[in-house]
């Protein structure tokens, strides 16, 4: 780059810009309007062709179809509120915002090519979101973001072109990368059934075992309720701090949920809990933890294990301890069994709630798990450590070159948006 040509852009996340590029507001040169509040019946109730967009992003950020639309022609749309709060969308035609998005239009036309508005600003975005309590964008902080471009059109529009065809390419190979996840986490959790239901012994005698989810067992296997073979202790301690009880670390509902094994490595919260609470749910090596709070019913009693000693860590609330008896249950084995489809079908059947699902200790208990004799079930939880393990290194191998494309996509658009890569030979 020969420093000559190019200038301070005075904009903090750009840095310099070819000499002859235009810097303005976003206020200077476009008009913002809002969505409005379209509700899930209003959806069901009006059927159409015409798409209403939301703050989510997938799917296109589409949150279904009517009959009538709002908005027509040419706009650049953002996500104002929430997660996903400063995504920005290209959209054109006929549609509907709900009323956490905002729309963008020029107000002249031939300043700047609207498609190159979204790569530029899905990057300066994130200077200006509001992160506290709910992340948020609102029209007058788009207002004053600032951007830069240059003053041909005719160049604008080769800079999507380019952008369009790189990120088409690395969209394509990260989409292939999430497929092959897919299969081997398909593979994982078939694995896991087979084994924790039907043993390591392809030719082994087998039996019905009596319970629907489970279906037949080897014939020397026996079943058991959770109850008969542990304990089961749902957590009430809340994440406050109160000066009349002890600190503790709290294990909490994100730790379960995102690892398999529970660590002192984990970045625990502070907080206090009662006398009682710490006698009753501090975490021991071979305690299992699941989630018994939901949004779906299908995603609930997601299991995480102890695997070593912990100081002064409690099991926090949305959660339960169970604790198995190593006389029966090798714990292990039960941590695998409520890692299986089969097994956990139990706790979608028996979670209640409508919008979010919740569940009792009355059908964890009741639930069923297989019991093999105790060395039949370190074989099988040594064996499951072992296939677990070679599938998470071929999974984060995959994940590291995601990670990769996902920074490289990034630089790229940044260096093309503001000038850094000359893209001047592309075709229009």
């Amino acid at each position: 780059m020969n420093d000559n040509n190019y200038k301070d852009s005075n904009i903090l996340f750009v840095g310099k810009i070819p000499s002859n590029w235009i810097v303005r507001s976003m206020r200077s040169l476009f008009t913002f309007g809002r969505g409005r509040v379209i509700s899930n019946e209003e959806i069901a109730d009006n059927k159409g062709e015409y798409p209403v967009y939301s703050s989510q992003t997938k799917n296109d950020g589409i949150l279904g179809y009517i009959d009538t639309y709002d908005f027509s022609g040419e706009y650049v749309t953002w996500t104002t509120d929430g997660a996903n709060a400063g995504t920005v969308f290209y959209r054109e035609g006929k549609f509907n915002c709900t009323n956490v998005c905002g729309t963008i239009q020029p107000k002249k036309e031939g300043i700047v090519y609207l498609k190159l508005l979204p790569y530029y600003l899905n990057f300066a975005t994130k200077e200006y979101v509001r992160y506290d309590i709910n992340p948020k964008l609102m029209n007058n902080v788009m207002g004053d973001i600032p951007i830069c471009f240059p003053e041909s059109l005719k160049l604008q529009k080769q800079m999507v072109n380019y952008l369009d065809k790189q990120t088409a390419k690395i969209d394509a190979t990260i989409a292939k990368n999430e497929e092959l996840l897919q299969l081997l986490e398909e593979k994982r959790v078939a694995l896991i059934n087979q084994v924790v239901t039907k043993g390591l012994n392809p030719n082994v005698p087998m039996k019905d075992s009596g319970v629907e989810w489970i279906g037949e067992i080897p014939e020397h296997w026996g079943v058991e309720k959770i109850k008969n073979l542990s304990q089961v202790k749902p957590s009430n301690v809340d994440k406050k701090t109160k000066d009349n009880e002890p600190p503790v670390l709290l294990c909490n509902y994100t730790d379960v949920y995102n690892n398999e094994f529970i660590t002192m490595d984990l970045d625990f919260m502070k907080a206090t809990a009662t006398y009682d609470q710490i006698k009753k749910l501090s975490l021991n090596v071979g305690d299992i933890i699941i989630t018994k709070d939901s949004e779906s019913a299908d995603d609930i009693a997601v299991p995480a294990i102890v695997t070593e000693k912990l100081e002064n860590v409690v099991c926090g609330y949305h959660l339960a301890v169970i604790r198995p008896n190593e006389e029966k249950i090798y714990p292990k084995f039960l941590f695998r069994s409520f890692e299986s489809d089969k097994i956990n079908k139990q706790f979608e059947h028996g979670a209640n709630g409508v919008t979010r699902f919740g569940l009792g200790t009355y059908p964890i208990n009741n639930a069923y798990v297989c019991q093999p004799p105790l060395s039949e079930q370190k074989e099988i939880a040594n064996y499951l450590d072992n296939e677990n393990s070679k599938i998470y290194k071929a999974t984060n191998k995959i994940m590291v070159h995601t990670d990769l494309l996902e920074e490289y996509k990034t630089s790229l658009i940044h260096n093309v948006v503001t000038g850094k890569i000359d893209v001047r030979e592309e075709m229009v």
